[in-house]
């Protein structure tokens, strides 16, 4: 702990410099001074020691309490306070300041999927059952707020709130003490740091709200997919009715409004939020939101910090794996004390059929529900009814303002997805701006369907897409119209990775297996809050996105904290992962789509689908601490007096290359194996006491495994066994990545471990 005479010492060095400071404060940036674990165990002191720091630098305590936004003092120290460069590398070379960072914008990332998950209650002995619904458990929800009026957050058959509840229900426009209740028990709302980076929110036009209030809707899906209670005959436009709820419906929520509708999520809000739901007393947070590649270091990037924090003390944190699909090296949220989450597909598909003026009829998907199209109109391709300056590829991609309103004006557009113009939501807004009646979008084949309210966005593949322009070709006046869209279910071989769902390995941490698991994330509908800026209101959404498969397996976990309520995060992960499918429901393999469809594997999914009735009796467990992801940032370069900083305490870090090998993951990655390498990993028997389970392994290609001991003997004594993985490289070429499994089995339980290895040589001895 620094004393005040050092920070005396330090202060007067800077004294000269600090006329020049508070000349330079206009142009200030908000900046994050993350200091680790608290000096004091009084947060009204923490929060004096970040005062004292920067009324030193600033000249004033006034100074100080004008230039601070956030004072973090619950679940660790930090604060957020507006400074200029220079006075934020100053300050980073404090003793005692862990990291100095800048303020950044993150981005956010139903009737159907629960029952598809096997997570109904029908089943007896299911994890619905036997979880009772998430009672008793705390969910935090870090998104764009919560519509408290929709059905599926009333308080009937709620339990009262527990006595360990520290949280508050924050006022502000629109929203009051009474909007919290039973099953929304606490709900703030962070915008300093938002409006430090774009100024003043204004709200006076409807599109947003100073309070816990979703604008968007984004967080009122995501919290009813968490723990919404069940709803009778929910639909969007009359589509995929149904019963909708939550995975987790008699869990409590904790709202923490940290996105807004009108540009993203501030770094310091967040912060301040991961430090309210520590003290708060959350069980687990499902935070959808991250920032995409390249990535921050972990003392960087504030959701690890954040989250590390709240992991240590019990809270699992479940994340969002990202957008930016289906290419390598795009994972986002990659600490490995997160559980982060690809998105895969349920067996729902919304069947709409477009006929042709010669009666061939051709199937597409859309949410399209009006009659209005049910008449022939003309077709056009985009690139035909181009402007006069358009570039042909983007017009032929309808790309904005790439259109003729004059051309386009009645007609139905056809439009086909490029490299620069990926999505079908801005080729329907150009048609929509050039006055069309309706468009075609051709794209790489995928179940993700795009909401459309004004005109008709029917969605087909590329073949499709080649069959209505040679339709168009021999035809002088082509004409198509569009029969109003179906749901079906049960007829689409599902799970499927989906094409947008970030895929691995992780670009800051390859040894670490990102993501971890996946859940349904793909047309997923559940409440909205009819006050967002959609064009018309409405209660429900269907929608899509990591953002809609986190909230799957925040829920799956709730009920798993219900069930273990003694399981570490890092427990209740592994049972996720060494329990999750490899095969869809038909017993296939899984594939993931992309640019072409393949076999998925662990970077597209990382364990696998997760199965939730599984994962409630996995039968061993992988765990890890806190000195565990201590000896993780270690491994990562950060030296011994910024790790000292972070948790108070004096460490001494290992420099052993072998380290982030052996971290005790729920999966073996190596992404360097130039020989042999031999890694290990202990497991804890969680099922009978008396267990005897034996090795198998599917090798990655190219790689012989050697698994000692090949069997492991539990009993009343023994709980943990050590076990020896020895990869060896069968090639001497530069390889690729390549995969396998590793599985211990008892006769009831299955638990497997991806293996994942990339062989490589060393060239600078490599002969010639």
């Amino acid at each position: 702990m620094a004393s005040s005479w050092i920070y005396g010492i330090f202060f007067l060095l800077l004294a000269k410099q600090q006329s020049l400071f508070l000349l330079a404060l206009a142009s200030s940036n908000v900046h994050i001074v993350y200091m680790g674990e608290r000096q004091h165990e009084e947060p009204e002191l923490v929060q004096d020691s970040h005062h004292e720091i920067l009324s030193n630098i600033l000249g004033s305590k006034e100074a100080a309490k004008e230039s601070i936004l956030y004072s973090y003092k619950h679940g660790f120290s930090g604060f957020a306070a507006a400074l200029t460069e220079s006075q934020a590398e100053l300050i980073a070379d404090f003793p005692g300041v862990v990291r100095v960072v800048p303020n950044r914008i993150l981005s956010l990332q139903t009737t159907r999927s629960w029952d598809f998950l096997q997570v109904k209650p029908q089943i007896v002995q299911g994890i619905l059952s036997r979880g009772h619904s998430g009672l008793g458990t705390i969910i935090g929800v870090m998104d764009t707020g919560i519509w408290p009026e929709s059905e599926s957050f009333k308080d009937e058959g709620m339990g009262e709130i527990p006595s360990r509840w520290k949280g508050i229900c924050q006022e502000g426009e629109k929203f009051n003490s009474s909007h919290c209740n039973r099953k929304i028990i606490g709900a703030r709302w962070y915008v300093k740091g938002y409006e430090a980076e774009f100024g003043k929110l204004n709200t006076s036009d409807g599109v947003e709200y100073l309070s816990p209030r979703d604008a968007a809707g984004h967080g009122t899906h995501t919290s009813s997919t968490a723990a919404g209670l069940p709803i009778e005959n929910a639909n969007f436009m009359g589509l995929a009715q149904g019963v909708a709820r939550g995975g987790a419906p008699s869990a409590w929520l904790a709202v923490y409004k940290v996105c807004w509708a009108t540009g993203g999520c501030s770094a310091a809000d967040l912060l301040a939020a991961f430090d309210d739901a520590i003290f708060d007393g959350v069980d687990l947070l499902s935070v959808s939101l991250g920032s995409p590649p390249p990535l921050d270091t972990y003392v960087d990037d504030v959701l690890s910090i954040g989250s590390l924090h709240a992991v240590t003390k019990g809270i699992s944190v479940v994340c969002s794996a990202g957008n930016s699909g289906p290419y390598p090296q795009t994972v986002i949220n990659t600490a490995p004390w997160l559980i982060t989450v690809a998105a895969s597909t349920i067996d729902r598909a919304f069947p709409t059929l477009i006929t042709l003026g010669n009666n061939q009829t051709l199937v597409g998907q859309a949410f399209y529900t009006r009659k209005d199209m049910n008449k022939f109109h003309p077709i056009v391709q985009g690139e035909d009814i181009a402007v006069v300056d358009a570039d042909e590829d983007s017009a032929r991609s309808c790309d904005s303002g790439t259109l003729n309103a004059t051309l386009a004006r009645g007609k139905v557009v056809l439009c086909f997805q490029s490299r620069s113009q990926r999505s079908a939501t801005v080729a329907a807004t150009t048609v929509l701006d050039a006055q069309g009646n309706g468009i075609i979008f051709a794209q790489f084949p995928t179940k993700d369907v795009t909401s459309s309210f004004d005109i008709p966005c029917v969605q087909v593949d590329f073949a499709i897409g080649t069959s209505l322009l040679m339709y168009m070709e021999m035809n002088r006046n082509p004409v198509v119209k569009f029969s109003p869209t179906k749901t079906d279910v049960g007829r689409q071989i599902s799970p499927e990775v989906a094409f947008f769902s970030s895929r691995g390995p992780s670009s800051l941490s390859p040894s670490v297996l990102k993501p971890d698991i996946t859940a349904p994330g793909v047309n997923i509908l559940a409440s909205w809050s009819p006050g967002s800026s959609l064009s018309q209101p409405i209660n429900f959404s269907i929608d899509s996105g990591t953002s809609m498969a986190c909230p799957h397996v925040s829920g799956i976990v709730a009920l798993l904290k219900a069930i273990h309520p003694t399981w570490s995060p890092a427990a209740i992960k592994s049972a996720l992962v060494t329990t999750a499918s490899l095969k869809d429901e038909y017993g296939l393999w899984t594939v993931a789509e992309g640019a072409p469809h393949k076999q998925a594997d662990p970077f597209d999914f990382g364990g696998g689908h997760v199965e939730p009735n599984k994962a409630m009796a996995p039968g061993l467990i992988y765990d890890m601490g806190f000195s565990d992801y201590i000896n993780f940032i270690c491994s990562m370069g950060y030296n011994n007096s910024a790790i000292s900083s972070m948790i108070r305490s004096h460490a001494r870090c290992r420099k052993s290359a072998k380290f982030l090998a052996n971290l005790n993951l729920p999966s073996i990655t190596i992404p360097e194996l130039k020989e042999s390498l031999t890694v290990s990993r202990t497991v804890t028997n969680v099922g009978p006491v008396n267990s005897f389970y034996t090795a198998f392994v599917q090798a990655p290609a190219g790689t012989k495994v050697i698994v000692e001991p090949p069997n492991l003997l539990f009993n009343s004594t023994i709980r943990k066994l050590k076990f020896k993985v020895t990869f060896q490289s069968q090639l001497r070429v530069q390889g690729r990545y390549s995969f396998g499994n590793l599985f211990w089995e008892d006769g009831v339980h299955v638990v497997r471990i991806p293996l994942i290895v990339r062989t490589v040589i060393d060239y600078f001895y490599a002969e010639t």
